[in-house]
């Protein structure tokens, strides 16, 4: 209709279906991309934004710093740190830009904000040296050159050259003050060994070392990062949920042990993530047990939906046995080269690009397990980070344990090497096909990301050849039990105060420590913070109608107070205060242990009783 604008959108049906030694039988997965790709876009979310006015710091050796600042300096504002041995290099005879020395120590920050620290540790101050050369021609060891630069191996002391700097005071032996702190927009790092050794660096920092071809790309990038730039915000916290502390007590850390970037670190009880440091990989919103940490770029209802329209489609135009492969946007070269030189995609595998490969994690795997895959594939191409790929590994056994133990036979979920076209082509058509339920589910995936988890685990129940209440899972799994040693025990309820998901609670009526299976996260807090070591955590899934409503762990006889019966405790928590207190010498007089049997107030009312105590007057 006039005046109406239609988004044209392309699918790559060539490389991805057509391509294939099973064309013929592609035509539900075509039908599949071609609904994905009309669905619209996910709404917009919050931006990061950067704001870089063109400082560059360039730090390495003198000579290699200088021959790239002299290659910069016309489109941006360059600033020299050289580093480590300067002789015989040879400063330009203009200050066209600043340069200086030392050894560097600290390099925070991100495109727009770094801030770099340095020690200066030769006597001359390049920032205040006029380049004379009269410094050069009085050292009789000619420890100095045209880096201006003391050779302290060399120099005898003399102090000549101090003498002919004269009022400029730019060599000094003695300075105490070597600390140097800068703010620069971006950091060109030369040294062969990268100073942020991250494997996803900040944004702005680039370490080429001495390849040529690195060292290009990094300069080709820098002249265009000047202006304002933005990027998503991938991931959202919900602090009231995360399980990293308690009360000084670590539990969970595993979303700082995953991120590649550095982007998260503890704060206190919580976590606090840098949102310009994050690059969105997802990997800490895939590790979170409690879903405090979700991806949003896009949301795991949104994707959810997206897979849910795909395998519907597929199974209505009469597909079978539906094989989803996730890959990023760096794994189509694998596919198109797999379509090119190999037998392409079996066209039972249905290729689906996300933002990164470790934003997508057992949920929305069993989930998609739910609504009517068989397997899942996820393509690597190498270029991960090593502990995205453990950690999708680990999440891979865990969720096929859960699947196995309920009769579904076969291997659902594995990473597929995508460097390696030969053992891609070999792991996807030599994949033996795995069961799994028979009817699809039709819930629709929520933000919650345990609640998604449970209603796949649910439905994969509900429709399994064997079905299982209780699952054993790995060590670490995010699902488990606890258990309670009645023996040592004592009530304190320190465990109740510690769970960040309310998964332990007490009972206002009388003292009982009560649990709810599917809230517990097995962050271990519980475990660390009871004072008498009485708990375990126990890995496991239990899908039973128990495990969703509070259980009795363990439960005490309330101890009243010997002198007018007041409630004190229990008798557990009052017996092992006893035990401990029996040989202390503040109560080795007779009587003196009975009164820790009473409230405050019979207390002194027997104290009173018993004490010959003294009348004032009578002194």
């Amino acid at each position: 209709q006039t005046g109406k604008t239609q988004a044209i959108r392309f699918v790559n049906i060539r490389e991805t279906a057509g391509w294939s030694a099973e064309a013929r039988n592609a035509t539900p997965k075509i039908a599949a991309l071609l609904a994905l790709a009309a669905l619209p876009d996910p709404p917009p979310i919050p931006s990061v934004t950067y704001r870089s006015d063109g400082q560059l710091l360039i730090a390495g050796p003198l000579r290699t710093a200088l021959r790239f600042a002299d290659l910069l300096q016309g489109q941006l504002g360059v600033t020299v740190l050289a580093t480590g041995d300067t002789s015989g290099g040879e400063l330009p005879p203009e200050r066209s830009y600043p340069i200086f020395t030392g050894r560097l120590d600290r390099i925070t920050g991100w495109l727009g904000s770094f801030e770099v620290a340095w020690s200066q540790e030769n006597p001359i101050d390049l920032d205040l040296c006029t380049r004379c050369n009269a410094c050069i021609r009085t050292c009789p060891e000619q420890a100095i050159d045209f880096s201006y630069q003391i050779d302290l191996d060399r120099c005898k002391d003399h102090r000549a050259c101090v003498i002919a700097c004269g009022a400029v005071q730019a060599i000094d032996f003695s300075r105490r003050d070597v600390a140097r702190v800068e703010k620069f927009d971006a950091v060109l790092d030369l040294h062969d060994t990268p100073f942020i050794a991250l494997h996803q660096p900040p944004q702005g920092y680039f370490a080429p070392g001495s390849d040529a071809a690195a060292q290009a790309r990094a300069v080709a990038e820098l002249v265009t990062l000047t202006g304002e730039f933005e990027k998503p915000k991938f991931f959202n916290y919900k602090a009231s949920i995360c399980a990293h502390s308690r009360s000084k007590k670590i539990g969970c850390t595993q979303c700082i042990d995953v991120c590649s970037a550095a982007a998260i670190r503890s704060d206190g009880d919580k976590i606090a993530v840098e949102p310009h440091l994050c690059v969105g990989c997802g990997a800490c919103t895939t590790v979170c047990p409690s879903g405090a940490l979700t991806y949003a770029y896009p949301s795991v209802p949104e994707l959810g939906a997206r897979l849910k329209t795909l395998l519907a489609t597929y199974a209505k135009t009469g597909g079978r046995d539906a094989c989803l492969l996730l890959h990023a946007e760096d794994g189509r070269d694998a596919i198109a080269k797999l379509a090119r030189r190999g037998r392409g995609l079996p066209a039972r595998v249905i290729p689906v690009e996300i933002q990164h490969i470790a934003s997508v994690g057992l949920d929305v795997w069993c989930a998609a397990l739910a609504w009517g895959a068989v397997q899942i594939a996820v393509l690597t191409t190498g270029k991960e980070a090593p502990q995205y790929v453990q950690a999708l590994a680990f999440q891979m056994e865990v969720a096929d344990t859960i699947a196995n133990a309920q009769g579904y036979q076969g291997e659902h979920f594995r990473l597929v090497n995508g460097a390696d076209i030969t053992a891609l082509d070999a792991a996807l058509w030599n994949w033996p096909i795995a069961l799994t339920a028979r009817v699809p589910a039709t819930f629709a995936p929520t933000a919650e990301k345990r609640t998604t988890a449970y209603f796949a685990f649910d439905h994969l129940a509900q429709h399994a050849p064997v079905p299982q209440q209780k699952i054993p899972l790995p060590a670490g799994a995010p699902f488990g039990a606890i258990t309670i040693n009645r023996d040592t025990c004592t009530m304190c309820l320190a465990c109740v105060g510690s769970c960040p998901e309310g998964a332990i609670l007490d009972n206002p009526e009388t003292p009982q420590v009560r649990f709810i299976e599917t809230k517990c996260v097995q962050c271990g807090i519980c475990e660390t913070t009871c004072p008498e070591d009485a708990i375990s955590l126990v890995p496991r899934l239990d899908l039973s109608a128990e495990a969703r409503a509070p259980r009795i762990l363990n439960e005490a006889a309330i101890f009243k107070c010997a002198g007018c019966g007041k409630p004190m405790g229990t008798e557990k928590m009052i017996a092992t205060m006893l035990t401990k207190l029996a040989s202390h010498s503040m109560f080795a007089a007779p009587g003196a242990l009975d009164r820790l049997k009473m409230c405050a107030d019979c207390r002194v009312v027997d104290l009173i009783k018993h004490e010959n105590s003294v009348d004032i007057r009578n002194v």
